[in-house]
């Protein structure tokens, strides 16, 4: 079928073929042979790379132009919904029948806000859970939508996500039964079975636009699935390395995927030590364009620094602890073909467009706490090898695991390479993570009796696939906690939330935290410090990434304990009481500790050193602190505490900056971060009204600072820079001093 045979506005078709799509794919005819622009609830499962993105497209825009309808499109993940989000913007140039154009709007962050911005846009990305936010705070404009698309819908199996997933599009279809589902996927086994749950259809395929090929490497050969095989060089002892020199020296990229952070980073390492000799000197020069740029953004940390490092050589490492403009200026150099190699985490392979030539499995296993190494299921291993063959670059791609004997080579042929992956099974009725959704329907009177909340958990994938009366024990158990720790009243007719229960629900926490939070703050401690909070929300469930003491700092861990026992809200159990919950304490307190260090300037670096803590996990850990504060910020309110109130309003600022309280006014200047803070304040320059006064002359002396950053704290604080004054300083700054100011 040609784009020009598609039932849809002109302009449309315009803006598809502009981008150079003539004619579709075959899943796509598919999915318009199934009505999906006429309105039916459809399942679409295809490999990556097969056009699922182009349907809803379709699709979105024929209920914005021709049904003056309004588009919700649900990820994963926030790098896939900035993804999508700059995919969607080409259409922002086509009019509405209104005259408007088409407005194309993303939220992703501030779980507690109901964004009412969002109601002049056409077409919404959002995250899974911001999308649960928005409907926790029962935001106005949700009654609009017509249409939903959810992306990866196959991460319903995911037992931290899919049941926000789940969720989500169960009140959706409660909220408006005529709601239009598209939901996407590349791999669902049981897709009947989610399609027949959505009331949907369903086009299943596997074709693909690039042929692949899947195999297992032992030593110097690799077995592929066809029977087919092919020898690679040996340059190192490591054959993943060896593999993806070889796939480099053939002109093409390869992504290496590892189970953790650390081992990403330490096969970018390797492979970047092997790359110096195979890349041509036009391609370092422009590698060394973007190490900069890498250095540029932001402030000079120990991760900025690596990652320029390894940019040079044409390697990098990709997981969350980036920063999202690292993580874009690394998908943009890969795609464009500079970075030849890159080691990443599997949240990759979760629907960000970036396939490569050949993709290598290293690590088949992932490691749990508590649960040792377990291997990855088989739907894992096809999202990732989905990411192998460029569609437009290539015929076929590959996608390699990695075996060290015969008997294991056999083993990941037969229970990955020709395997079908698995059902996807719904992961609801756990109380951890039902307990919050239990609240929110009661919070956002969806749910206004006891029966209500059962008939609406009645309609989810979990009670479509197991016996209702299951899940029903657990919501019981449920709401008499939620009864017990007063957020839920049912002393009248209606079952409602409390004042503290609908605020909890906004909070998107769990009620335990809450729990948490409300009774330190009630007992308080007998001597508050930042530390008394920072320990507090380190108690919660809630906090990421856990810390657990190392054996080597447990003596330690349990002086700091002592030395603070006053500051902690909640009294510290005793080791022979009970063991595990004393180290559990330990993780919590080094936690805090750590923490503690981030809002006295400490470096990244000694924090590193000091507690063994991965840069990544550092800026996930200040992330999810920061949220926690505000939380028990709010229930300082919520519970009149207020001489807590402003101590936390302080040290959320800390916490989100790094920075001693003196730095604040500080730091609040754009372009200046807790390095540039602190050579201001140490100069003498400690207020705004220190700056306005200040020559310019002056800040340019000082490191890190040079004539741009200069001029632009000037700017701010107020001052006036003369004209002449500005091109002198400028032309006399030395090259070195103008580089060294782009970095910090």
């Amino acid at each position: 079928m040609k784009v020009d045979e598609l039932s849809v506005p002109k302009r449309v078709k315009e803006v598809i073929k502009k981008s150079g799509i003539i004619e579709l794919y075959p899943p796509q005819e598919e999915a318009i042979s199934a009505g999906v622009l006429e309105g039916n609830n459809i399942v679409l499962a295809s490999p990556t790379a097969s056009g699922k993105t182009l349907v809803a497209e379709l699709c979105a825009l024929k209920h914005v132009l021709e049904r003056n309808g309004k588009v919700i499109y649900l990820t994963p993940l926030r790098a896939l919904a900035n993804e999508k989000y700059r995919e969607l913007k080409k259409y922002s140039t086509i009019l509405k029948p209104n005259g408007r154009r088409v407005q194309v709007g993303i939220s992703t962050g501030d779980f507690d806000s109901s964004d009412p911005w969002l109601e002049k846009f056409d077409i919404i990305i959002c995250t899974n859970e911001k999308a649960d936010s928005l409907l926790r705070h029962r935001s106005k404009w949700i009654d609009e939508i017509s249409l939903v698309v959810t992306d990866e819908v196959h991460l319903l199996n995911d037992s931290e996500r899919g049941p926000t997933l789940e969720v989500v599009l169960a009140r959706l279809m409660q909220a408006n039964p005529e709601i239009q589902i598209l939901a996407l996927s590349a791999t669902i086994r049981n897709v009947e079975e989610v399609a027949d749950w959505l009331k949907a259809k369903y086009t299943a395929t596997e074709w693909r636009p690039v042929k692949l090929n899947e195999g297992v490497l032992l030593d110097q050969e690799i077995q592929f699935k066809d029977g087919a095989s092919m020898q690679i060089g040996k340059n190192s002892r490591n054959p993943a390395l060896n593999l993806a020199i070889h796939i480099v020296k053939s002109g093409n990229q390869a992504l290496i995927f590892a189970s953790t952070r650390k081992n990403a980073v330490s096969l970018a390492k390797k492979v970047a030590a092997e790359l110096d000799n195979v890349i041509s000197k036009p391609i370092k020069r422009s590698l060394t364009q973007l190490a900069t740029r890498v250095q540029a953004a932001g402030e000079r940390t120990r991760i900025s620094e690596l990652l320029a490092e390894l940019v040079k050589k044409g390697a990098a490492f990709h997981h969350a602890g980036l920063s999202g403009t690292h993580r874009r200026l690394l998908e943009d150099a890969f795609r464009e073909g500079k970075i030849k190699i890159l080691a990443a985490t599997p949240t990759l392979a979760f629907g960000v467009n970036l396939p490569a030539r050949m993709v290598i499995i290293h690590d088949y296993r992932r490691y749990e706490v508590g649960y040792g190494y377990y291997p990855i299921p088989v739907l894992e291993y096809k999202q990732m090898a989905g990411r192998a063959g460029r569609p437009r670059y290539d015929k076929a791609g590959e996608a390699i695991l990695i075996a060290k004997t015969d008997d294991e080579q056999d083993y990941l042929m037969e229970s990955y390479v020709l395997a079908k992956p698995e059902r996807i099974w719904s992961k609801l009725a756990v109380e951890r993570i039902l307990r919050p959704h239990v609240l929110s329907t009661i919070a956002a009177q969806y749910a206004t009796s006891e029966k209500n909340v059962y008939d609406f958990f009645g309609k989810t994938f979990y009670a479509y696939q197991y016996d209702p009366k299951a899940i029903k024990v657990v919501i019981t158990r449920i709401l008499k906690f939620l009864y017990d720790e007063q957020m839920i009243d049912s002393s009248g007719k209606e079952l409602l939330a409390t004042k503290f229960g609908r605020r909890v629900s906004e909070l998107y926490i769990d009620p335990v935290s809450a729990v948490f939070l409300r009774d330190g703050l009630l007992n308080r401690a007998p001597t508050i410090t930042d530390l008394s909070f920072l320990h507090l929300v380190a108690h919660t469930p809630d906090v990421y990434p856990k810390l657990r003491p190392y054996s080597s700092e447990v003596d330690e861990l349990v002086l700091f304990v002592e030395q603070h026992r006053e500051e902690f809200m909640f009294e510290p159990p005793r080791e022979l009481d009970d063991p595990l919950e004393f180290e559990e304490f330990l993780g919590e307190a080094k936690l805090a500790w750590v923490m503690q260090s981030w809002i006295e300037e400490y470096t990244e670096d000694r924090m590193i050193e000091r507690f063994r803590v991965q840069p990544g996990d550092l800026y996930r850990l200040t992330d999810s602190t920061k949220w926690l504060l505000y939380a028990c910020h709010e229930m300082a309110v919520l519970f009149k505490q207020r001489d807590m109130v402003s101590k936390l309003n302080v040290l959320i600022e800390r916490s989100t900056k790094g920075v001693k309280a003196e730095l604040l006014p500080l730091v609040h200047l754009d372009g200046v971060g807790r390095a540039r803070a602190r050579i201001l304040y140490n100069s003498g320059l400690k207020t705004i009204s220190d700056l306005k006064r200040a020559p310019l002359s002056r800040l340019i002396e000082l490191p890190l600072i040079g004539s741009r950053v200069a001029k632009r704290i000037k700017e701010q604080a107020g001052g006036f820079v003369k004209s002449e004054e500005w091109k002198k300083l400028d032309k006399e700054e030395s090259p070195e001093q103008q580089s060294l100011a782009k970095y910090y």
